[in-house]
């Protein structure tokens, strides 16, 4: 049975929504589903932190390292599945669930080309940024209403692909170090209807290496969490700030990896194979007989089914993982999807790149620790006799 999503009207894909109704009142957008907490009130201009694998539970349990921001008691959001960086951001600057906007996965399969592509890496001339995420960003949308968008981020990410396919009609502001990135921040909102999105990849890349209960990862959320409150104690009375995070994380040992290559059944008839460790979109081959589909469906969810969810396609767009899927989305989700519900990841030990192995940190599936993020609301957000 797969988990309760309780109020999934409260998901990171309404949060840019929200935001661009408080700078502009005629957005000529759907109305949003209301955030929780603190009604956002108008603004002159916002600013919008994401960061990364900042999992609602993995700050509760480092408080010590946080206390600005575990002081703000904060509500959460859910996160969309899967819950990874290339789903989740592409759903907060789109407004879009998966199933429409296109980037079902870290890895996931081009159908037209019949290869695996990685969401965050992948694009090439053959997987173009600007058509193949379906969804115009909302930035584009927020220039035409005269707002002023701004994307604060490191500077290797300034022309990837993937800040084409979702960063559109931002001006890109690169600042390598979080206090850089702070700093142009507080400068950037002096702006009257400034749209500020300030990116923060830093944690969850510790945590890959390392995990989140490592003193590197600890130390940099102290120091994350220095920044948000000078930033909140800076900011001129006319700027909302709201902080939130792409997904969790779960900490993984190596000696729970399962390498199901191993079991000849779980890979019948299987010739493609996206997500990631935790989340793994499984694609058969074409010609593959119906009765060896279900055989190998059969299969994983004998094998596998107590300690991980495991769905055909067709199940996991009934129950509306991917939010409403158009047509052109469907091919691109696994024929079976296997998420992780125990401490474990899904690896195939037959590529020669066994690299992914050595990550601590996970996610990418529907546990509470990888979906849940939280929102907190400061500057003129912030709720009453807080911050």
């Amino acid at each position: 049975m797969l988990p309760t999503r309780t109020d999934v009207s409260r998901s990171q894909a309404d949060i840019l929504p929200n935001l661009v109704a408080t700078l502009h009142p005629e957005t000529g957008l759907p109305t949003p589903a209301a955030m929780p907490g603190v009604p956002l009130g108008p603004v002159q201009s916002a600013i919008l932190i994401v960061v990364d694998g900042l999992g609602a539970q993995q700050l509760r349990a480092a408080k010590p390292y946080a206390r600005f921001l575990t002081a703000q008691k904060f509500p959460t959001l859910q996160s969309v599945f899967p819950s990874t960086t290339a789903a989740s951001l592409t759903a907060i600057m789109t407004g879009a669930w998966p199933g429409e906007h296109g980037v079902v996965g870290y890895e996931m399969r081009d159908a037209q080309h019949n290869r695996i592509v990685n969401g965050l890496t992948g694009w090439d001339e053959r997987m173009v940024p600007e058509t193949w995420q379906l969804r115009e960003p909302l930035f584009e949308h927020a220039g035409r209403l005269g707002l002023r968008p701004f994307a604060v981020g490191t500077g290797k990410y300034a022309t990837s692909g993937m800040t084409r396919a979702i960063l559109r009609g931002a001006t890109y502001v690169p600042a390598d170090r979080i206090a850089e990135r702070f700093e142009q921040a507080v400068k950037l909102a002096e702006t009257p209807g400034a749209l500020v999105y300030l990116y923060v990849p830093e944690l969850d890349q510790i945590a890959h290496r390392f995990g989140v209960a490592d003193e590197r990862w600890l130390a940099a959320l102290e120091d994350l969490d220095a920044e948000v409150r000078k930033l909140h104690a800076r900011v001129g009375s006319g700027v909302g700030i709201a902080l939130s995070a792409d997904h969790g994380i779960v900490d993984v040992p190596d000696y729970a990896h399962v390498l199901f290559d191993q079991d000849p059944d779980l890979v019948a008839g299987i010739g493609l194979i996206g997500g990631e460790p935790r989340m793994r979109h499984l694609y058969f081959d074409a010609g593959v007989s119906p009765e060896r589909r279900a055989a190998t469906l059969g299969a994983w969810q004998e094998s596998e089914g107590e300690r991980a969810w495991v769905l055909s396609r067709e199940e996991a767009i009934a129950a509306g993982l991917f939010g409403t899927v158009i047509p052109e989305v469907a091919p691109r989700i696994g024929d079976i999807l296997v998420a992780a519900r125990k401490r474990i990841a899904y690896y195939d030990s037959r590529p020669t790149d066994q690299s992914s192995r050595r990550m601590v940190g996970q996610h990418g599936s529907l546990t509470e620790d990888e979906v849940l993020v939280p929102w907190i609301t400061l500057g003129a957000w912030a709720p009453p006799g807080r911050g």
